[in-house]
């Protein structure tokens, strides 16, 4: 009994457990017997298999008992390959499950990388463009053709490759950028602060695409360009003013329309719009001083131009009246002058109070005042008389 439990005896010691099984039955005698000679054999001979002490921490005697499968076992890795004991790196609590395998135990994996590249093939080859929109399409890098808005299918990439624009919206350009000058020199010799918006297009989708490096890059230096050529044909009051301004915008579009299309950059210039036309910022108050006096100036001209106006029209209507008299006089002379005299000289001697005249038959001092003071009373009696006899 001591040989067998001693830490130190030999690993042949297990056979007395495993030839009859006498131990197992409770034959204390046999199991006495056999494993006292087993061990004084073991201990004499060394002829079991370990040359020195055993490692009294390994289980000896017959393997423990089966037992039911747990949890652990069912999600443990059973593939031959990898002994079926699952003690590798996907073992039991760690790694994921494998995928599960064909009936021939060969593994789905590259029809899974065939279906995975199939449908990007596929998602490769369909472009759907919204309205306004087109598609340059280029084989192996180079031009093919032009695809419009739509369902449209292409050769895969990297057969065919489509690069997609709008063609339909403007794009919008603001030069200078930020709140920078942008000073120009007029015909004058001044210097005017621009601030101008090009609005542009798409109009040729391949020679937008293969003919220039930056095309908005290339349109703002054509605007400068095609502005500095056109402020430095009209003045300062020019480019400020409003009717200046709008031939220059006219011009400026031209000018660049012209040059985009020598280029043959395929786009198409909608129209320019000047934003700020000032001094520049330095000499700002000189010429804010200029312009009140201008505007006075203006001012002075238009009421000069209103009187004018005002003694034409007196003038021409004095014309129309003696036209008149004229054609009175023509058919009564003698009797068109008396009443011009009689007339002229009502209007001379009404306001006046005294009057002397050299004439045979008139007085020669006549009381203007006194006759019209006397005059009046008489006239109201005559008026009060003539409304009570009409009572």
């Amino acid at each position: 009994m001591a040989g067998r439990n001693s830490p130190w005896g030999s690993g042949g010691g297990s056979s007395g457990e495993d030839g009859t099984g006498s131990g197992q039955d409770g034959s204390g005698a046999d199991d006495a017997s056999s494993g006292g000679s087993d061990d004084g054999d073991g201990d004499k001979g060394g002829s079991g298999d370990s040359a020195g002490p055993r490692n009294p921490w390994l289980p000896s005697g017959n393997p423990p008992p089966r037992r039911s499968a747990s949890i652990e076992d069912i999600f443990r890795s059973r593939d031959p390959r990898k002994g079926g004991g699952g003690g590798g790196p996907r073992g039991p609590g760690g790694g994921f499950p494998q995928m599960p395998r064909r009936p021939d135990g060969s593994s789905w994996m590259p029809f899974l990388i065939g279906g995975v590249v199939l449908l990007f093939l596929f998602l490769s080859s369909f472009h759907q463009l919204d309205p306004g929109e087109q598609g340059v399409v280029t084989r192996f890098g180079r031009y093919s053709r032009v695809i419009d808005s739509g369902i449209t299918l292409t050769a895969p990439w990297p057969i065919e490759s489509v690069k997609v624009e709008d063609v339909r919206s403007f794009n919008v350009d603001t030069i200078p950028e930020g709140s920078g000058e942008k000073l120009m020199l007029t015909s004058d010799k001044n210097l005017v602060d621009l601030t101008y918006l090009v609005r542009w297009n798409i109009k040729d989708l391949k020679n937008y695409t293969f003919r220039l490096a930056d095309p908005q890059e290339t349109v703002r230096e054509v605007a400068e360009t095609a502005m500095r050529a056109s402020i430095a044909q009209i003045s300062l009051n020019d480019a400020i003013s409003g009717d200046g301004r709008a031939r220059v915008e006219q011009d400026v579009r031209e000018r660049m329309q012209t040059l985009l299309d020598y280029y043959k950059s395929g786009i198409a210039i909608q129209g320019v719009e000047i934003k700020k036309s000032d001094p520049p910022s330095k000499t700002r108050s000189a010429f804010e001083q200029v312009t009140v006096a201008q505007q006075d100036a203006e001012r002075d001209r238009s009421e000069a131009r209103a009187w004018a106006q005002q003694k034409l029209a007196e003038a021409e209507g004095n014309a129309s009246q003696f036209d008149k008299v004229y054609e009175e006089y023509r058919q009564a002379p003698e009797v068109t002058k008396r009443r011009m005299y009689y007339e002229t000289m009502e209007r001379v001697l009404r306001n006046n109070d005294t009057v002397v005249a050299e004439a045979d038959g008139v007085t020669p001092y006549i009381p203007l005042p006194e006759v019209t003071r006397r005059a009046a009373p008489a006239a109201s009696a005559d008026g009060n008389a003539n409304a009570k006899g009409g009572q």
